[in-house]
């Protein structure tokens, strides 16, 4: 896919829309350079050169460039209402080996209520942070009302033994300010990153804070959320596959507003439990959460079915050049976090353009594709291409 995800120009040494070979020798750097437009341009290059050194082919090979995929997929299942696809096909948009499952998107989207300030307390006068809805945040801040030395001290000290985390405490009125920064990464990867809403939340946990303010929001996250990274603390909704991994959970957005704080809360979910079940387990959890604490307001759920590829016969060649390429033995097929247009495509999976078991720079701050990489991935897909349409 051709479109790309928000980016932040400040986080960039140059231009996150320009190609940047310099700034990091032996990496190219640019917003899509992994996810996507770098595996459309290697596509190019590896049809360009089976077209010039007229090696023959049995199939015809074509490369389709979707402009909607991050936002929005209904133009392309329309189109293919009307057009046919090939009836075998790869998608350029996620990881090696061979990717043949996918979690199902989910979201928890809800407000907490503005409620007035109380006196003569310490309470949290805001709290935001995030970017979008499928970006781990790296950033987030925090005001706190009413804090003394010795209440800056606990949080301070308790900030201080997060990994990963960096701080700048401030004053202004008489009010302690928090910034945050983490790591940025896919939100289909928590573990790549550091949620700097989540942890900033858990450095404000040194007590209850009151239900006035941005404290309800700061006590649904440390009381429903917290650090952990698959739903363990929201009611009954963790659980696992063998072979797709666990649920993630992942406060991605917040955001103050007229009504109250809202939040975005981006889920991936595998098979193993009914979208149905899974409904009910959070509306639980919401409600247990809502009648010992405040009303929440806005809520709304959005559940999407994971999806297996059980039909692929593409998938024996495709291990087969992965392991001639990397060395790497007996390459199985895998399950990812995140979606792709696979899902709309006759015995499609999903091959490259990332390694296994290396941090995935796709939607984070700090994209890239090393240059290795890059000609690495060219031989593999010049290599599937001639193996498939010989």
């Amino acid at each position: 896919h051709g479109d790309v995800q928000p980016v932040d120009p400040t986080k960039w040494k140059k231009s996150p829309f320009e190609l940047d070979a310099t700034s990091e020798p032996g990496r190219l750097l640019a917003r899509g350079s992994e996810d996507d437009k770098g595996p459309i341009a290697t596509a190019m290059y590896a049809m360009k050169a089976i077209k010039e050194r007229k090696v023959a082919l049995s199939k015809h090979l074509e490369l389709y460039v979707y402009m909607g995929e991050e936002s929005d997929w209904a133009p392309l299942i329309e189109f293919l209402k009307t057009h046919e696809p090939p009836q075998m096909n790869i998608t350029l948009d996620a990881e090696y080996p061979v990717v043949t499952a996918e979690k199902g998107w989910c979201a928890i989207e809800l407000t907490v209520p503005k409620s007035p300030a109380a006196a003569g307390s310490a309470q949290i006068g805001e709290f935001a942070g995030g970017f979008f809805g499928s970006q781990i945040p790296e950033d987030a801040h925090a005001t706190v009302l009413g804090a003394d030395a010795a209440l800056e001290a606990q949080i301070r000290e308790r900030a201080g033994k997060q990994k990963g985390m960096h701080y700048q405490f401030g004053r202004q009125d008489g009010a302690l300010s928090i910034t945050a920064r983490g790591v940025s990464a896919h939100s289909s990867k928590p573990e790549d990153g550091v949620n700097a809403i989540a942890m900033l939340a858990d450095a404000l946990k040194v007590q209850r804070w009151p239900d006035t303010g941005a404290g309800p929001m700061v006590n649904f996250l440390n009381e429903l959320i917290g650090t952990n990274l698959y739903g363990e603390q929201f009611g009954k909704i963790a659980y696992r596959d063998s072979f797709m991994g666990p649920l993630s959970v992942s406060p991605t957005v917040i955001k103050s507003g007229e009504k109250g704080w809202s939040l975005n809360i981006n889920m991936r979910r595998p098979q193993g439990k009914s979208g149905e079940q899974l409904k009910e387990e959070i509306n639980a959890a919401l409600g247990e959460w809502q009648a010992k604490h405040v009303p929440l307001t806005d809520v709304k759920l959005t559940i999407t079915d994971p999806w297996v590829q059980k039909d692929a016969p593409q998938v024996p060649a495709l291990l087969s050049v992965f392991s001639y390429f990397t060395g790497i033995k007996n390459a199985q097929p895998i399950s990812i976090g995140g979606g792709t247009n696979s899902r709309l495509f006759p015995h499609a999976v999903s091959f490259g353009p990332a390694m296994p078991h290396m941090v995935y720079t796709g939607h984070s701050e700090h994209e890239f594709i090393s240059v290795k990489q890059l000609m690495l991935n060219l031989q593999m897909y010049t290599a599937v291409m001639v193996e498939l349409a010989k």
